[in-house]
């Protein structure tokens, strides 16, 4: 049980190929042409891992895919440590640029004339702390975004689904890297603001990576 739902055992391919098949037979709400996904977890969960098997997935079933790590929209260094290299309420509310992800990724997927499926794949280098150059890629339409990475839900970000790759607060706590504890109370402050487990359309358990569960999502 987590949190009053019932929790299924599942293998990581059946979770991919089950998670595959919900957004392949999706129609986005607000009309757009696109599928736009969250792949959300903390950087101790293998949300990179779910979003390229997704991808692989999603291609078998014919559909074009475009795979973003929100790493690459984060803040220039000088931002992002304007009050120190280690402050968790810097990394929950500033490090990521929502700015640039609306105008650079959702913006170029929404429906009407704005819509060109134009989208920059990132936008800033957070290890060499400059602007990455990247070139746009085409998304045609009928594909899917999938964005991955932490702290994703709770900006008023149109997806069409979200997925939560959940730790409990002792597993978190012990796959978080040492160097990387600082930003556990930033994890605990999302867990009071958004509730990620209750706000994802799909959440899956991962406090053992090669025994995750979920609560089976309608549709």
């Amino acid at each position: 049980m987590m949190g009053g739902v019932r929790l299924e055992a599942i293998t990581w391919e059946r979770l991919t190929d089950a998670t595959a098949d919900r957004i392949a037979g999706l129609t986005a709400a607000d009309g757009s042409p696109w599928l736009r996904v969250a792949v959300d977890g903390a950087p101790a969960a293998p949300t990179a891992e779910l979003a390229r098997d997704l991808s692989e997935a999603l291609r078998i079933r014919g559909r074009p895919v475009l795979a973003v790590a929100s790493s690459g929209f984060w803040r220039p260094a000088s931002l992002r440590y304007e009050y120190g290299k280690r402050d968790p309420d810097a990394y929950y509310d500033r490090w990521l640029d929502t700015g640039a992800l609306w105008r650079e990724v959702f913006g170029p997927l929404e429906a009407g004339p704005g819509g060109t499926g134009r989208v920059l794949p990132d936008l800033w280098d957070p290890v060499a702390d400059r602007a990455t150059r990247s070139p746009y890629a085409e998304l045609p339409r009928g594909g899917v975004l999938l964005l991955h990475g932490p702290l994703l839900l709770g900006h008023w970000f149109p997806f069409d689904l979200s997925v939560h790759l959940r730790l409990s607060p002792a597993a978190l706590a012990r796959r978080t890297e040492e160097d990387d504890r600082w930003t556990l109370p930033a994890f605990a402050r999302y867990e009071d603001e958004v509730g990620p487990g209750e706000a994802a359309d799909v959440v899956v358990r991962m406090d053992n990576p090669r025994h995750p569960a979920w609560h089976r999502p309608e549709g």
